[in-house]
């Protein structure tokens, strides 16, 4: 796959299996000291929150150029959310507050639901989110217990599918575009069933034409990278 660290400064797209509660910047800031003493540019497509998982495409070197393309791909997304309840971050980054009876809720309510958030669709994003507001993160504003005005987005949901419903919980899958915040559409989705809801779970599958399947795990590419540094000096002991 790769032949020497030359490739990766000509340019590089990397499929990364993203652990769960590392940062995208975390993947990349790995990835990016295994390269010492050289400096090479690396850069990731599309974030990943903390708490998710999945692919996480890395460029390198020359590559980096192309993020913007690769982040404007449609996404596709698996996870679970649990109904009955809502969280400030509308994940398990912080703990479930109001509550709501779900007795009541059927599989034919759950699975009809989805058609409300097919299509064209506009979501405010989270207010513990990456987004950047005069200069600093929204969630750094959030954690202050600033208000912060939050802005609709226009995003383009193409298939949301519920795969297993066992209440609390309901599995699903999503097929977006880029910027579709999932969290969001897990916590519109339960005020959708006059009821709440939050994420406990999310894994990205897909990303264009790039598959999960495709993808290495951190350290895989790590001790790759490790091993293509020392092949000039081996060369030279012979």
């Amino acid at each position: 796959m790769f032949n020497s660290i030359q490739d990766f400064a000509d340019g590089q797209l990397l499929l990364v299996n993203k652990p769960y509660e590392w940062t995208s910047f975390d993947v990349v800031g790995k990835i990016r000291n295994s390269f010492k003493p050289l400096k090479l540019k690396v850069g990731h497509a599309g974030t990943l929150d903390p708490l998710a998982t999945g692919l996480l495409i890395i460029c390198t070197g020359k590559m980096t150029k192309q993020i913007d393309t690769f982040q404007a791909e449609e996404k596709e997304y698996t996870g679970t959310m649990v109904l009955g309840a809502t969280t400030p971050t509308y994940d398990l980054e912080s703990e479930p507050e109001t509550k709501f009876e779900t007795s009541h809720l059927t599989d034919e309510q759950i699975k009809a639901a989805t058609a409300r958030f097919t299509g064209d669709i506009q979501q405010y994003p989270p207010a513990h989110s990456a987004i950047k507001v005069d200069g600093e993160r929204l969630y750094e504003k959030a954690r202050r217990g600033e208000e912060v005005e939050l802005k609709l987005r226009n995003v383009t949901i193409s298939e949301f599918e519920i795969t297993r419903i066992e209440l609390p919980e309901v599995d699903f899958r999503v097929v977006c575009s880029k910027g579709t915040y999932i969290r969001s559409l897990v916590n519109d989705f339960g005020a959708a069933l006059n009821n709440g809801a939050y994420m406990s779970a999310l894994r990205r599958t897909r990303s264009g034409n790039y598959s999960i399947r495709d993808a290495h795990e951190v350290m895989e590419l790590v001790n790759i990278i490790r091993s293509l540094k020392e092949q000039p000096a081996q060369q030279t002991d012979r």
